[in-house]
């Protein structure tokens, strides 16, 4: 049996790397080809096709500006898809470019199947529709998103648990202490602020000067570290003498009294590492589009923390809101010995009870071979 994977960023990456591992574990003849990273080829013990740093593409803007590569990306897939003929397409997160692939492996006759499915309880609900079409069976990763489906008519979602609880506890697991974390990095005895600007080359353009100069102002007491994303080249930092750490996310995320994050997975990551946090979003710091986006948006929050239990846990800075100021003001708030902080870490404790504790990598593919295995 030979699946095929396709990962567009980092978070992505990492997931499709459980699963493959899992999928292994229960077929061990398996194989696999996918677009996607090193993660992945760990796992699967082969390279991509496509590394995900050259899809890595945020917006419509940044997508038209590297159009030529688009259009390539999409014409390997679609050849991968026409000249190997896999058993099955697995689709992780990245909408725009996964759900054309999709469409190429249903004209095949290739059976689709979403694992981290795309945000479509939060905006463009219309691509409900297009997964519906598409998808033998959707793996969700949040409680709520199989009766989000099942309202729009599709009744083939599972949830399987959220593959960051058993990737960050294992991580947390194996994670140094604070001392030989210091010790290791050449840190000062200071307390740390972690920086985690996001894991596309826009966002850290866009956020990480802000949190930069928030964390600044609380220098004399506390260490910024900054968490640089895999994938992404040191050039892209201009952090002065801020310390950069690649490949230690976790572990930064552990030691540190505070965290200043961008919206994304990497949210959820600090909550289960219990780390107080603000999350950010700068993008263009627009009034006008934070307006349309708040037209736009379906759901209340940005943040997964509070998308999960459905208020706020975190506070969360978006566009014109992201300001020095105010992400100082906020993360103040929630470090320890202040108004917010215990309130924070209950809401943690909540998020981990909703999540519920399925492994969700060996689930999803449990239900992903065995689905196969019932067409033959």
């Amino acid at each position: 049996m030979t699946i095929m994977l396709c990962a567009g960023e980092a978070s992505g990456d990492l997931h499709a790397s459980e699963l493959i591992r899992a999928i292994r574990a229960q077929s061990p003849d398996c194989k696999f080809i996918f677009l996607g990273g090193d993660l992945m080829a760990l796992a699967a013990g082969c390279q991509p096709a496509i590394h995900y740093r050259d899809m890595a593409f945020m917006g419509f803007a940044d997508v038209v500006a590297h159009l030529p590569q688009v259009t390539h990306n999409l014409n390997v897939a679609r050849s991968l898809l026409r000249h190997r003929r896999p058993d099955a397409l697995v689709l992780v997160d990245y909408p725009s470019f996964n759900l054309r692939i999709g469409a190429e492996a249903v004209s095949l006759g290739i059976p689709v199947y979403y694992y981290i499915a795309p945000k479509v309880w939060a905006w463009k609900e219309h691509r409900t529709k297009t997964i519906a079409r598409q998808c033998r069976r959707v793996f969700g990763i949040f409680p709520f998103e199989p009766e989000f489906f099942r309202s729009h008519g599709y009744d083939r979602c599972t949830y399987v648990g959220n593959p960051s609880v058993d990737e960050i506890d294992r991580r947390l697991a194996e994670a140094p202490s604070l001392n030989e974390f210091r010790r290791r990095h050449s840190l000062p005895p200071k307390p740390i602020i972690a920086i985690v600007p996001g894991s596309r080359i826009g966002e850290i353009k866009r956020n990480m000067p802000l949190m930069l100069e928030a964390a600044r102002v609380l220098r004399s007491k506390f260490q910024a570290v900054i968490a640089g994303a895999p994938g992404v080249d040191r050039s892209v930092y201009d952090c002065g003498d801020v310390p950069l750490i690649f490949g230690a996310t976790t572990d930064l995320m552990k030691v540190a009294t505070g965290a200043i994050v961008t919206s994304g997975t990497a949210s959820l990551e600090a909550a289960l590492a219990n780390v107080p946090q603000v999350v950010c979003y700068r993008h263009t710091g627009s009034r006008m589009l934070y307006a349309i986006m708040s037209n736009v948006l379906k759901v209340p929050f940005v943040s997964l923390p509070n998308l999960i239990v459905r208020r706020k846990v975190v506070p969360e800075l978006l566009l014109h809101q992201c300001t020095p100021i105010e992400i100082l003001r906020h993360l103040i708030n929630v470090l320890p010995g202040h108004a917010g902080h215990q309130a924070q870490l209950q809401g943690y404790a909540d998020i981990r009870r909703a999540l519920g504790t399925n492994h969700a990598a060996p689930t999803a593919a449990r239900l992903l071979l065995s689905d196969l295995r019932g067409q033959k």
